[in-house]
C-alpha cells in the first residue's frame, strides 16, 4: 500500500491539496490510499473522490505517536507531531512503514503531503 498523507490549514481547498499531492508524488510509485487526521476527512474527501482512491482517517493519538523527520512548530502546537502529513502517511500505512517522500508544501502554503509505503505492499492495514 502506498499512502499519501495530508496536513492542511483551515480554509485549504482542492487546488492546494492537488498541488501538494503532485509535488510529493513526483518520482514515487502510484498512490493507493489517502490519509489525514480523522477530524479533517471532510476536507480531503473531494480529492479522494476525484482520484478514485480510498480515504483513511488517523486518530489524534496515533498521529502523536509517530516520529517524523520534519518538525513544524505549527504541527507540534496543534497536533503534538512534527508533520501531520508524514504522520498520517506512516500511521495509515501501518507498522514498519517507511517514508518515501517527506512532506511537500503547496505553493500557497495551505497544504502538505507526504508519501509512505507499507511493509507489505499488497495488503492494506485498516
Amino acid at each position: 500500500m502506498i499512502v499519501a498523507g495530508f496536513g492542511f490549514r483551515s480554509g485549504a481547498a482542492l487546488p492546494s491539496l492537488r498541488a501538494a499531492f503532485a509535488l510529493a508524488g513526483q518520482g514515487q510509485p502510484p498512490v493507493t490510499h489517502l490519509a489525514t487526521a480523522h477530524d479533517k476527512l471532510a476536507v480531503l474527501l473531494p480529492l479522494a473522490k476525484a482520484l478514485g482512491l480510498p480515504l483513511m482517517g488517523v486518530a489524534s493519538d496515533a498521529l502523536a505517536a509517530v516520529s517524523t523527520p520534519t518538525r513544524s512548530i505549527a504541527s507540534l502546537n496543534a497536533r503534538h507531531v512534527g508533520s501531520v502529513a508524514e504522520a498520517s502517511a506512516l500511521a495509515a500505512a501501518g507498522a514498519g512503514a517507511c517514508l518515501l517522500a517527506p512532506r511537500r508544501i503547496s505553493p500557497d502554503r495551505m497544504a502538505t503531503c507526504a508519501i509512505a509505503a507499507s511493509v507489505n505492499l499488497q495488503e492494506p492495514t485498516t
